[in-house]
């Protein structure tokens, strides 16, 4: 590989955004017509059990801001309410509580190496 290509791979960045569920297929297409690579693998959230999705993106490092900004349009947050039992409450009634979930969570992580067999 020549010393071009090494500084080049380098540059290389791997984001992973885990999104809800219903918000993955939009992502998914906005992030293809912007040019990135998107890999979709199917995910659970643990406070809420609900169907989530974990999307690994390639992207150079110039274009990373650009990634971030697709997903900040297509996956938005919600407000979401749970029961939640009330303190000394002589029956047990479950007062709904209010919780925001959704939007994305995104983690950036340099390319070592990279290979296609």
């Amino acid at each position: 590989m020549s010393e071009k290509n090494k500084s080049e791979a380098q540059k290389d960045k791997i984001l992973i955004a885990v999104v809800q569920g219903q918000d993955a297929n939009i992502a998914m297409d906005a992030l293809n017509d912007g040019g990135f690579g998107v890999t979709r693998l199917p995910s659970l959230g643990g406070f809420l059990g609900q169907k989530s999705a974990t999307l690994m993106i390639g992207a150079y490092t110039g274009h990373v801001s650009e990634a971030i900004d697709l997903l900040n349009k297509t996956c938005r947050k919600r407000v979401a309410f749970i029961a939640v039992p009330m303190e000394n409450s002589p029956l047990p009634m479950p007062a709904p509580t209010p919780i925001t979930i959704g939007g994305a969570s995104i983690f950036t992580l340099e390319v070592e190496h990279y290979e296609e067999i």
